[in-house]
């Protein structure tokens, strides 16, 4: 019997989900994320940085994570959607540009968005945020993308403002606090400590 069109192309669509479906679980297991006996946990720093104030942030952060389980520090353009499958909690460290996230951060989340819908639910992370004065807004739209994915905050969110106002200053190398490097420090200890101990 011959099907309708409508039929057929509901037949089509959902034969099409499943290869998605199926690709996508096949993957993760290549990443070693799904059940397939890897139970390694790896926290994915991931930073950008014009001025080197969030570089310097996301590897202190990193290093304070030591060596309670894997850690990935890498720029947001290096961040690809496997690096990010990978990951079994992230860190994002980037500046506020024009009352919002700079735009390379911007990109990495635009290319991993779909890919990791529905995939890292309940995932924890945590953000650190350069800026001149403020730096809510980028917090705020951070906040709001990674709230699609359903990923769990589990630390406070650390805005450093470094006072720059002026076009000079705003694009000046960064000096950051030793306290400041501390408090990155104390972050990446916190997280890697908890997803070690699986308590996020």
């Amino acid at each position: 019997m011959k099907r309708s069109p409508l039929r057929q192309n509901t037949a089509n669509a959902r034969q099409t989900t499943e290869r998605r479906v199926d690709n996508r679980q096949l993957r993760l297991l290549r990443l070693g994320v799904m059940g397939n006996g890897d139970d390694q946990r790896r926290l994915l720093v991931v930073w950008h940085s014009r001025t080197g104030a969030s570089e310097a942030m996301a590897r202190e952060a990193a290093r304070g994570a030591g060596d309670q389980i894997l850690v990935d520090c890498c720029a947001a353009s290096e961040a690809s959607v496997e690096r990010m499958l990978s990951a079994t909690g992230f860190l994002f460290v980037c500046p506020e540009n024009l009352g919002g996230l700079s735009g390379a951060m911007k990109e990495m989340f635009d290319r991993s968005y779909y890919p990791l819908l529905g995939v890292r639910e309940g995932y924890p992370y945590g953000s650190i945020i350069a800026a001149g004065s403020d730096g809510s807004g980028a917090q705020r739209q951070l906040d709001r993308i990674v709230s699609g994915w359903r990923l769990k905050r589990v630390v406070d969110p650390l805005i450093v403002n470094f006072d720059a106002q002026t076009p000079l200053e705003i694009l000046a190398y960064k000096n950051v606090p030793e306290e400041t490097l501390e408090d990155c420090q104390n972050i990446g200890q916190t997280l890697a400590a908890g997803i070690a101990m699986g308590v996020f």
